[in-house]
């Protein structure tokens, strides 16, 4: 044995029974981070980790690399344009508006609210006339948004701060005088461990007391719930959806805000107790545009009267494609023939297509740059011949591309500020074949030039809620590609990437679905001579970090390497903290007897066996995530430091001030170094 010794961690006996299962908890006392014991040990964890780094290898080059910046696509208010932009020196983007005689400001700016780095803007909604900015930000990673609202011409602050509204949407009304808005219910009025649920929607009134705002949906539903509203461009409809955590689902109302007082809205219901997602556009044309994915898992776009809004009135628009997902669209109705541009993802590659607006018929496609990633189509609110969308691949650094259908053109709106060089790589799209017989895609990016044999190859995957992996610029992939290695990214079932059935077949019963597709990924890559068992390092985080757990604790025999990131690994015990309990919709709950038995038959931390040669592990963890706790890696480190009878280290890397989202660039830069330094470590590159 070459490697250090672990800090030592108490093996308790606790072992719940649970539906006649014995389910021991050997490290439960790791649960508290405030308990002397669990600090202690993380400081000789931290100990450990420092004499175990090494020098980042990759952080000059990683910098480098995300010094391309970035830019976001424009929202159009009036004649106001606003939109985001991080230059090649700034540690988070900046919201910028245009005025209408093409003065550029900057309106928010995290760096200016606050030195440290530590605050990060979550969210911002301007008002329908572009008067007014709602903005959200968030302290340390811990996602908790504060709300406010700034004077567009001044950037004077007329409202806020208003507390708890994490994930809130903000709808406008016309005029800017008031918004709806979500809200979580005051923490006295809740059980202390239900505070991160319990919506509400609200309205509120500019320049009012928050006392005085009125719920005006959410009473008495599921605690988790999470809530949509938006009001439409005249201000006559309002749309309120209700999903049950981040179930594949949405229950959905409208009010006709010209029959009903904007604080007693008359909810009319358009869809409920359906297994579906529906969402509602309100054309200027005075048509009602449904886009859903009932009766059809890849979508697709109907019409109706907005005065019948019920599922029996939708007639197909944009039919189901038997291939593509479709992902969003934008209506251009200032054209002899209107159109309707319609985005979708094609084995997780973006493409638009164009279509005649009254009938739905395809006339065209808009041209992209090229085979990748599109973000939303932007139109202008008030109609228009013109729509900007956000495009990248492996290669490319964030545009903005501006098509004119008019023309027919694609052009360059607006490209990532900084000038980087990129490295010459190869990207190719391959099929392998699952343990069951399915067909999975999987993109792999390697050094441009001849196949030299095997290369140290990193496998990523996330395989959950429906999330597509497409492709897009990433400074680490380029890092370690142009260093001489592989990066592979597999398209698992469990996300969306083939729509949502997809999604479904690696979800709840079907969750080992999305293990076995990943250990047949390595197979593949090994089996076709890209990489070796050896060589073979795999990486995920969040609903991905339990991906790699199952993969290490199932297949230990198959990875040289692993970096579980923010990882969730005790699927007994997950709904007790952080949003859990919103989760269960996509895992299933162990309360239940049939669910428990899927949990427990892959929860990583439950599948630590003694005396295996386990890869060398780096558990990455952040301080003040409130999504996922790091309580789930910091005991299936400890189980596996106790377990493995490999000279290969397990190693924990606990970052402080820092949660599971958004981040100043420099930490990004640092974390992403450390991983691929431990990774080129074990796999040899």
């Amino acid at each position: 044995m070459t490697r250090e010794p672990y800090p030592s961690a108490r093996r308790e006996d606790t072992v719940d029974i649970l539906h006649g299962t014995p389910v021991p908890d050997p490290y439960r006392w790791l649960e508290d981070p405030d308990s002397p014991e669990t600090k202690g040990w993380l400081d000789a964890q931290a100990e450990l980790y420092a004499r175990e780094r090494g020098p980042q290898r990759f952080k000059s080059r990683i910098a480098e690399l995300l010094r391309s910046g970035s830019v976001g696509a424009p929202v159009w208010r009036g004649e106001r344009r606003f939109f985001s932009r991080r230059t090649p020196d700034q540690e988070h983007a900046v919201y910028y508006v245009v005025d209408p005689d093409g003065t550029e400001r900057a309106l928010i700016d995290p760096m200016e609210l606050d030195p440290s780095g530590l605050t990060t803007l979550d969210a911002v909604q301007p008002d329908k006339e572009g008067r007014l900015l709602a903005y959200q930000i968030s302290v340390g990673g811990d996602e908790e948004s504060v709300l406010y609202v700034i004077d567009v011409a001044t950037g004077a602050r007329v409202e806020g701060p208003i507390d708890r509204c994490r994930y809130s949407p903000v709808a406008w009304l016309p005029g800017g005088e008031a918004f709806y808005y979500v809200r979580r219910l005051p923490g006295i009025e809740v059980p202390e461990d239900e505070r991160q649920f319990h919506r509400r929607v609200y309205l509120h009134r500019v320049g009012t007391s928050t006392e005085d705002d009125v719920m005006i949906f959410g009473q008495g539903m599921k605690m988790t719930n999470y809530y949509g509203v938006s009001v439409s461009r005249d201000g006559r409809w309002l749309q309120v959806s209700a999903s049950e955590g981040t179930a594949p689902r949405n229950d959905l109302w409208v009010a006709d805000l010209t029959e009903s007082p904007i604080d007693r809205p008359e909810l009319r219901v358009v869809q409920e107790g359906v297994d579906a997602q529906t969402g509602l556009v309100f054309g200027r044309d005075g048509r009602l545009y449904v886009h859903t994915d009932r009766d059809a898992p890849r979508g697709r776009v109907c019409v109706t009267d907005p005065a019948e809004p019920g599922y029996e009135s939708w007639r197909d628009l944009i039919p189901e494609d038997p291939e593509a997902v479709l992902t969003d669209f934008a209506i251009l109705d200032d054209l002899d023939r209107p159109v309707m541009l319609v985005g979708w993802t094609r084995h997780a590659i973006s493409e638009i297509t164009v279509h005649d607006l009254a009938t739905g018929e395809r006339v065209g496609e808009v041209p992209t740059p090229g085979l990748g990633s599109i973000g939303g189509i932007v139109e202008r609110p008030e109609g228009g011949h013109e729509a900007w969308f956000g495009y990248t691949d492996n290669t490319t650094p964030p545009t903005v591309q501006r098509y004119d259908a008019r023309t027919g053109e694609t052009t360059l709106w607006a490209a990532s500020p900084g000038v980087v060089e990129v490295p010459p790589v190869r990207t190719e799209q391959v099929v392998y074949r699952s343990q069951d017989g399915t067909d999975v895609r999987m993109l792999i990016i390697s050094p441009e030039g001849e196949a030299s044999g095997p290369r140290p190859t990193i496998l990523y995957g996330y395989g959950g809620f429906g999330l597509s992996m497409t492709p897009g610029y990433s400074a680490t992939v380029l890092a370690w590609v142009e260093a001489g290695g592989v990066y592979a990214i597999a398209n698992l079932r469990g996300g969306g990437e083939e729509g949502e059935e997809w999604h479904r077949a690696g979800m709840l019963a079907h969750k080992q679905n999305v293990f076995d597709d990943f250990h047949a990924a390595a197979e593949h890559l090994i089996a076709t001579g890209v990489t070796t068992r050896e060589q073979l390092g795999i990486s995920g985080g969040s609903n991905g970090g339990l991906l790699v757990g199952a993969a290490l604790t199932q297949r230990p025999d198959l990875y040289a390497a692993v970096v579980c990131s923010a990882p969730l690994l005790d699927m007994i015990r997950y709904e007790k903290f952080g949003l859990g309990a919103t989760w269960n919709v996509e895992y299933g709950s162990a309360d239940d007897p049939e669910q428990f038995g899927w949990l427990h038959g892959y929860s990583p931390y439950h599948h630590v066996k003694e005396q295996v040669a386990y890869p060398a592990t780096l558990f990455t963890v952040f301080q003040s995530d409130t999504r996922v706790h790091p309580l789930h890696a910091w005991k299936t480190c400890a189980a596996l430091q106790h377990a493995s009878t490999s000279d290969r280290p397990v190693l924990l890397r606990n970052e402080a001030e820092v949660g599971h989202g958004a981040r100043a660039v420099s930490r990004s830069a640092d974390l992403w170094a450390d991983t691929l330094t431990f990774l080129a470590k074990h796999t040899g590159l």
